[in-house]
C-alpha cells in the first residue's frame, strides 16, 4: 500500500526524485490525475506536536514546510523542525496570534507556500480562512470552504444530518443568540441541556446544566470559552444524552467524489468534555451497530462531496441507538490510533489528496481497508487530577519518555527546560500503543507511562495509569461518566520525584545557605568518619531478648539479678542534646548502629528518643523522629532502647489530654504497639515531681507493654544539712509512691549533675535499703567534672544502672565519661564493658562530632563550670543559655544570666528544674538581666510588669503544682484575675478528635499520613506542618551526609546519595547562575551522567524586589489562584458582602475558563487583582473578613 508507514527511511533527496517520476507515470495513465498539482512547499497554520506531524510527513514525501510562531512561542520546537519559520500576530495575545488570517496568508504569499495544513483547533473549522486561502490562490489542505461552512456550523450540519436519514438529538436549529431561547428550549424539552460552540469542538464552550439556577452563568461562560477559542462565540443548545458512549468515525474523500471510512475510534473517556484516552477499534460494539455507524458516515460525506480527512461523531445511548453529534472536517487529535489499526498514513492522505490524487490510485478502495488489533492514545498533559485536571505550568526540569516495541511518540514541547506556558493546551504528549487484543495494547501503555519521568509541572499519568488497570476499562464498555463513576481513579500513588527534589534542596542550600539555624559561624568538617569493622551475621542476644521473653517484671528482676554495673549509653540522645544542639542526624546515628549492636549487646539500654528529639529532628533536621526510631531498631535489635518521658507532657513541652498521652481511638499512639516503633523502656518523670501527672504517664507507659521506669527529678543536696526544701526524706517519700504505683525500675534524675558523691551514697543507700529488690538507675550530666566519681559513689551504695557516653559525647553539661567509667571499675564487682571497644567507638564519635561544628557548644564554652553546683542549671539548658548570650551579643554577661537564675528559682519558690519548669525559670532569669531587675524589685512591682508568657502560665498551673504550692503574694500579684488550674492539667481539658485530626491531615497531605503522623500533628501541629511542607519540597533529606545537608556541595565536587538499598544517585555541583528578573538563579548539576538544573529563589535578592503576594494556605479568609492562568472577570469589590460559594472571579488559562468561588461568608477586606491580570498558582485574588 503507497501509504504504509512501515519502512521508510530512504533520503529525503531520493524520495523527492522517485515521487515525481512516480507521479509522471500516473498522469500519463489515469484520466483522474489531469488535475494533479504537486505540492512543493507546506505551511502549517498551527503550533506543537499537530505541526510537527504534519512536518514529518511532508519530509517523508520530500515537501518543504513552513512554520509560524506567535511572539509566546519562540522556545517550542515546531519553529525548529521547519524548514523554514515566521513570526505572525506581533503584539497579539497568544491565541489570536494563531487566528489572525491576515498574517498567515501574508506569509504564505511571501514565501511560495502552495498549500497550507490547518492541523487541529484554531482556524482549522473555520470557513473563512479556508476561503482565504482559496482567494489567495493557496491550496487548503481539508474540505472545500463551503463544505468546511456547511460541516463546521453544527446547526447546519445537523440539518444535513437529518436530510440524509442519520438520527440526531434534540437540539436549537440555529445558533443561540441570546439566553432567553435557552429558556424556552429548556422549558419544551427539559433538563439536563448541553452547550456547544456552533463553529468549534474540542470540548471548548462546552458546558452540561442540570438545573434552572445554574443556566445563566453556564450560558456566559460557554459563550466567553468558544469566544476566545474560535473567534467566535457562537451556541447552540441539544438535550444532553445521559451515560452515552462517544463514537466517532474516520472518514477520507477525495476530489472525485470517492469517501471510504477507516472505521471508529471509542473516545467515551472524557473529562470537561474533552478526551482523554482514546481507543481503536471501539470494544464490545455490535457488529451491527458498527455497520449503521460506518454507512451513516460515509453517506453524509457523499451528501455534501466531503474531500480529505474528516470525523462524524455519534452518541451511543445504552440501548445500542447511535445519534449523530457533528462532523469535524479536519484531522482529529486521536487519528493516530486509527493509523496504527489500518497501515494508513492519514496526512500522507490528506496531502496526495489535496494535491489531486484519488483513493483508488493511492489504493485505498474500503474493501482493502482492514482492522489489525488495537490501539490505545494517552494524552498525556501537564494538569493535576488531584486538583480537578487544573493546568500546571512552568518549566521541565527533566524528561524521560516510555519507548520500546508497539509504542508511538507524538510530541513537541516536551523535552528538558521547555517551558510549559499557560496560553495553550496543556497537551504534553500524546502516547499510543498497540498490541494483538485492548488488554496487551494497555499492557504496553502501562509500562511506557511507568518509564516516563516528568518532574517541575504536574501530570495527568497516575491518573492514566489508573484508567489503564482498571476492569471496567480492559474487560467491559465505558461510557462518558467512566471518570466520574469510578472515583477510585483519583486514588493515585503520589509521584516522589525524590532525585529532583534533593538537587532542589542543594540548589537552595548553594543559593542561600543553610535551612537550619546556624548558631555559630563554624563548617562542618570535610573529613568523613570511618565506621569500625562489624561481623557479618546477626549481633549477640542482650537485654532486649530477656524483655521480649519474660516481659517487663521479668526483665527488672534479671537487671537486679545482674552482677556488675549495668550502663545505659546516651550518645544516641542526651548527649548530643547537651553538647551538639540535638543536632546530630539519623544518617550519622545509622552508620554507627551496626557496631554497637555487635560490640554492647550487654547495655542495659540505649536513649535514642524524647525530649527534644522528637520535634527538633522535624523543626531543624528535616527528618522524622518515628523514623528514626524504626530504623534504629532494625539495626540494634538486642539492645532495649529507652526514651524519655515528660509525664502528662508526651514529648511535648505543655500538657495535652489524657487521651493524648494514654490512647487514641483505636489507632497506634506514642505508646502503643511499642515494638512496631522499637521503644523498650519509657523513663517517666514530671517537671515539677508532681505526682498526679507521673502517674499518668507510669499507666500509659505500662499499658502500652512497655517497661515503666519512673524517674525522680534531683535537685538541691541531700548531704547538705541547711537545704530543707529537698530533703532525704522527701526522695524517699515520693519513691515510696512510685514503687506503689508499680514502677518496674526506680531512675534518680539529676538533670543539673548536683549529685556529689557523698550524696549520691546517702540517696543511693537510702532507696537501696528501703527497696532492696527494685532497679535503681541514676543518671546525671558532669558539668561540674565530678560525675565520673558521683557514678562511682553510686555503685558502691547499690545501684544498677548509671548513664554514660562515649568519650567524645562526654564530660561538660553531658554525661560522664564511658571510656573513664569502663577504666575505674575494670578488674571490680562493678565491671560493665569491654574497653578496647570502648576505644573503636570513640574514634567513630571524635571525627562525626566535628561534622556538627555550627552546634558545638565548645565554640563558647571552654569547659564546665562547677558553680552549678550553686545556680542548679540543667545541662542542656546551660549548654543553650550559653548559646543565647552570645548570639545576643551578651557573653560577656552569662555571668550575670547565671546570677539571674538563682534569683529568679527563689522568686518562683525553688522548684525542681528540668523541661519545662527550667524552661521558666531561665526566662524569668533573661527577662530580669533584659530589664535591669533584681530580685526585690520585681516582687515589689510584680503587678505592674510584664511577665514572659511561660512565667505567667506556670504561675495559673498549666504544668502542673510545684513541691511547696506557688509563690505567694507573687502569684497573686502577676495573676490578678486571671483563670487559674486547680489539679492535674490534663484532667481537665476535653478529649483530642484524632479521627477529625487525622481527616484534616489527609485532606492537606494525602491518604499516605499514618498513625506516627497523627501523633506528630496533636503534638506539634506547627511544626509538623512544616516539615511536610519541606519534605513536599525538597524530599527525603535525610539521605544526604551532614556536611552536604548543612553546607551544601562545593562547585566541581562529585558525591554519593544512596535513596534506597540498591538505588544510588552519582551527582556532581557543575555551577551557580547569575540573578534573573524573577529573582532566581539556575543550578547546575550532573545526575547520574546527564545534565540537570534546578531554579532557585534568591531569598536576599527578593527581598529588594516586588512580586504578587501568596496566599498562605492556614489564613482561611485568603483566596488563592487555583491555577495559574489570567484574570477575565472579578465579580466583587472591596466591602462587598459575599456568601460561602459564591463566584468571586474568573480565570482563563490555556483555554479553559474556571470560577473561584468564596470559601466561606464574610466581606471582601481587598482585592489584590484586575481584568487582565497574570497569575502564578497561589496568588492572591483576595482576602475575605469573617
Amino acid at each position: 500500500m503507497l501509504l504504509n508507514m512501515r519502512g521508510r527511511h530512504v533520503a529525503l533527496s531520493v524520495l523527492a526524485v522517485r515521487r515525481a517520476c512516480h507521479l509522471s507515470r500516473s498522469a500519463h495513465t489515469s484520466p483522474q490525475t489531469l488535475e494533479y498539482k504537486p505540492i512543493k512547499k507546506v505551511m502549517v497554520a498551527n503550533r506543537g506536536e499537530i505541526a510537527i506531524r504534519v512536518f514529518r510527513a511532508c519530509t517523508e514525501l520530500g515537501i518543504r514546510t513552513v512554520a509560524v510562531y506567535s511572539e509566546q512561542d519562540t522556545g517550542q520546537m515546531h519553529r525548529q523542525k521547519a524548514d523554514e519559520a515566521y513570526l505572525i500576530g506581533k503584539g497579539l495575545p497568544p491565541v489570536a496570534a494563531y487566528l489572525h488570517i491576515p498574517d498567515i496568508i501574508k506569509v504564505a504569499k511571501e514565501n511560495d507556500v502552495d498549500a497550507i495544513h490547518p492541523g487541529y483547533g484554531f482556524l482549522s473549522e473555520r470557513a473563512d480562512f479556508a476561503q482565504a486561502c482559496t482567494d489567495a490562490g493557496v491550496r487548503f489542505i481539508g474540505p472545500a470552504p463551503e463544505v468546511v461552512q456547511k460541516m463546521g456550523d453544527k446547526v447546519e450540519a445537523r440539518a444535513i444530518a437529518i436530510r440524509a436519514g442519520v438520527p440526531v438529538v434534540p437540539g436549537s436549529d440555529a445558533p443561540i443568540s441570546s439566553l432567553q431561547e435557552v429558556q424556552e428550549f429548556c422549558n419544551t424539552y427539559g433538563f439536563p441541556i448541553i452547550f456547544k460552540a456552533a463553529y468549534g469542538g474540542g470540548g471548548r464552550g462546552m458546558r452540561v446544566v442540570r438545573e434552572y439556577e445554574e443556566l445563566e452563568e453556564n450560558y456566559q461562560r460557554a459563550y466567553s470559552e468558544a469566544l476566545a477559542a474560535f473567534g467566535n462565540g457562537a451556541l447552540f443548545v441539544e438535550k444532553f444524552i445521559e451515560k452515552p458512549r462517544h463514537i466517532e468515525v474516520q472518514i477520507l474523500g477525495d476530489k472525485y467524489g470517492n469517501v471510504i471510512h477507516l472505521y471508529e475510534r471509542d473516545c467515551s473517556i472524557q473529562r470537561r468534555h474533552q478526551k482523554v484516552v482514546e481507543i481503536a477499534p471501539a470494544t464490545q460494539l455490535d457488529p451491527h451497530l458498527r455497520d449503521r455507524l460506518t454507512a451513516d458516515s460515509v453517506n453524509l460525506a457523499k451528501q455534501v462531496g466531503y474531500e480529505n480527512a474528516g470525523t462524524v461523531e455519534f452518541l451511543v445511548d445504552k440501548h445500542g441507538k447511535h445519534y449523530f453529534i457533528e462532523v469535524n472536517s479536519r484531522l482529529q487529535v486521536e487519528h493516530t490510533v486509527t493509523e496504527e489499526i489500518t497501515d494508513v498514513d492519514l496526512v500522507h492522505a490528506q496531502l496526495h489528496v489535496c494535491e489531486g490524487r484519488s483513493l483508488p490510485e493511492l489504493g485505498l478502495k474500503q474493501d482493502k481497508i482492514r482492522i489489525n488489533g488495537f490501539a490505545i492514545q494517552c494524552r498525556v498533559t501537564t494538569e493535576d487530577p488531584t486538583r480537578g485536571f487544573q493546568p500546571d505550568t512552568g518549566r521541565l526540569e527533566v524528561f524521560r519518555s516510555g519507548e520500546g516495541m508497539g509504542i508511538r511518540l507524538d510530541s513537541a514541547s516536551a523535552f528538558q527546560g521547555a517551558v510549559i506556558s499557560p496560553h495553550y493546551d496543556s497537551l504534553l504528549v500524546k502516547v499510543i500503543a498497540s498490541g494483538k487484543d485492548l488488554p496487551t495494547a494497555a499492557a504496553k501503555m502501562s509500562r511506557a507511562l511507568a518509564e516516563f519521568r516528568v518532574r517541575g509541572v504536574k501530570t495527568n499519568i497516575p491518573f492514566l495509569q489508573n484508567v489503564l488497570s482498571n476492569d471496567q476499562f480492559l474487560y467491559g464498555t465505558v461510557d462518558t461518566q467512566f471518570i466520574d463513576e469510578n472515583p477510585d481513579l483519583f486514588n493515585m500513588k503520589p509521584v516522589q520525584n525524590r532525585a529532583q527534589k534533593l538537587l532542589h534542596y542543594l540548589g537552595h542550600v548553594l543559593v542561600n545557605g543553610p535551612t537550619t539555624p546556624i548558631p555559630v559561624n563554624a563548617k562542618p568538617s570535610p573529613v568523613d568518619p570511618v565506621v569500625p569493622a562489624v561481623p557479618l551475621g546477626d549481633p549477640p542476644t542482650g537485654f532486649r531478648e530477656v524483655l521480649l521473653r519474660d516481659g517487663p517484671e521479668g526483665f527488672a528482676r534479671a537487671v537486679r539479678a545482674h552482677q556488675g554495673l549495668l550502663l545505659m549509653d546516651t550518645t544516641f540522645r542526651d548527649a548530643h542534646q547537651s553538647l551538639l544542639a540535638t543536632r546530630v542526624r539519623t544518617h550519622d546515628l545509622k552508620k554507627i548502629a551496626p557496631f554497637v549492636a555487635h560490640n554492647f549487646s550487654n547495655l542495659f539500654s540505649m536513649e535514642n528518643w524524647g525530649g527534644a528529639t522528637f520535634d527538633v529532628a522535624m523543626r531543624f533536621l528535616c527528618e522524622c523522629p518515628w523514623k528514626r526510631l524504626q530504623e534504629l531498631r532494625s539495626l540494634i535489635p538486642n539492645v532495649p532502647f529507652q526514651m524519655l518521658l515528660r509525664g502528662a507532657n508526651a514529648v511535648g513541652y505543655t500538657n495535652y489530654p489524657d487521651n493524648a498521652v494514654y490512647k487514641s481511638n483505636k489507632e497506634n499512639i506514642l505508646l502503643q504497639k511499642p515494638e512496631k516503633n522499637g521503644m523498650d523502656i519509657f523513663r517517666v518523670f514530671d517537671s515539677l515531681n508532681y505526682l498526679p501527672n507521673m502517674l499518668l504517664g507510669m499507666e500509659a507507659a505500662g499499658s502500652a507493654g512497655g517497661v515503666v521506669e519512673a524517674a525522680i527529678s534531683y535537685t538541691g543536696d541531700v548531704s547538705d544539712p541547711t537545704r530543707q526544701k529537698y530533703t532525704l526524706d522527701y526522695y524517699l517519700k515520693l519513691a515510696e509512691e512510685l514503687v506503689k504505683a508499680g514502677t518496674h525500675i526506680l531512675c534518680i534524675k539529676d538533670m543539673a549533675g548536683l549529685l556529689k558523691p557523698e550524696a549520691s551514697r546517702l540517696l543511693v543507700g537510702a532507696l537501696r535499703d528501703r527497696f532492696p529488690d527494685m532497679p535503681i538507675h541514676v543518671h546525671t550530666h558532669d558539668t561540674a567534672g565530678a560525675g565520673v566519681a558521683a557514678m562511682l559513689a553510686c555503685a558502691e551504695a547499690g545501684v544498677d544502672i548509671v548513664d554514660v557516653a562515649v568519650d567524645p559525647m562526654a564530660g561538660m553539661t553531658s554525661q560522664p565519661s564511658m571510656g573513664a567509667l569502663v577504666a575505674c571499675t575494670k578488674g571490680t564487682k562493678y565491671n560493665t564493658v569491654p574497653r578496647p571497644k570502648v576505644f573503636d567507638y570513640s574514634e567513630y564519635w571524635e571525627v562525626t562530632r566535628g561534622l556538627y561544628a555550627p552546634f558545638d557548644c565548645t565554640a563558647t564554652m571552654k569547659s564546665g563550670n562547677a558553680d552549678i553546683y550553686e545556680n542548679e542549671i540543667p545541662g542542656g539548658q546551660y549548654t543553650n543559655l550559653h548559646f543565647q548570650a552570645h548570639s545576643m551579643g551578651l557573653g560577656h554577661k552569662f555571668k550575670e544570666v547565671k546570677k539571674a537564675y538563682v534569683e529568679a528559682n527563689k522568686l518562683l519558690g525553688d522548684l525542681i528544674k528540668v523541661t519545662p519548669s527550667s524552661k521558666i525559670v531561665g526566662d524569668l532569669a533573661q527577662f530580669m538581666v533584659q530589664n535591669s531587675l533584681t530580685r526585690a524589685e520585681v516582687e515589689e512591682r510584680a503587678d505592674e510588669l510584664s511577665f514572659p508568657l511561660s512565667v505567667v502560665e506556670f504561675l495559673q498551673g498549666h504544668i502542673g503544682i510545684p513541691h511547696g504550692g506557688f509563690p505567694e503574694p507573687l502569684r497573686s500579684k502577676v495573676l490578678k484575675t486571671l483563670p487559674r488550674v486547680e489539679g492535674r492539667p490534663g484532667a481537665s481539658m476535653p478529649p483530642m478528635d484524632f479521627q477529625a485530626l487525622e481527616t484534616q491531615l489527609r485532606e492537606t497531605h494525602g491518604d499516605d499520613i499514618t498513625p506516627e503522623d497523627v501523633m506528630s500533628a496533636a503534638m506539634y501541629p506547627k511544626v509538623f506542618q512544616e516539615f511536610k511542607e519541606f519534605t513536599t519540597t525538597f524530599g527525603p533529606v535525610d539521605c544526604l551526609n551532614t556536611r552536604l545537608f548543612l553546607d551544601g556541595p562545593k562547585i566541581a565536587e562529585e558525591f554519593e546519595v544512596e535513596l534506597e538499598r540498591g538505588k544510588t544517585l552519582h551527582i556532581k555541583a557543575l555551577a551557580l547562575g547569575d540573578l534573573s528578573k524573577a529573582g532566581q538563579r539556575e543550578v547546575f548539576f550532573e545526575l547520574n551522567g546527564q545534565l540537570r538544573s534546578v531554579l532557585v529563589k534568591d531569598t536576599v535578592a527578593m527581598k529588594e524586589m516586588h512580586f504578587h503576594p501568596k496566599a498562605l494556605k492556614d489564613v482561611r479568609g485568603q483566596v488563592g489562584a487555583p491555577m495559574p492562568g489570567k484574570v477575565v472577570e472579578v465579580k466583587v469589590k472591596q466591602g462587598q458582602t459575599v456568601e460561602k460559594g459564591q463566584p468571586l472571579c474568573v480565570l482563563s488559562a490555556m483555554k479553559m475558563e474556571t470560577v473561584v468561588n468564596s470559601p466561606l461568608s464574610g466581606t471582601v477586606a481587598k482585592v489584590y487583582v484586575n481584568v487582565d491580570s497574570s497569575l502564578e498558582g497561589d496568588d492572591l485574588i483576595l482576602e475575605i473578613a469573617e
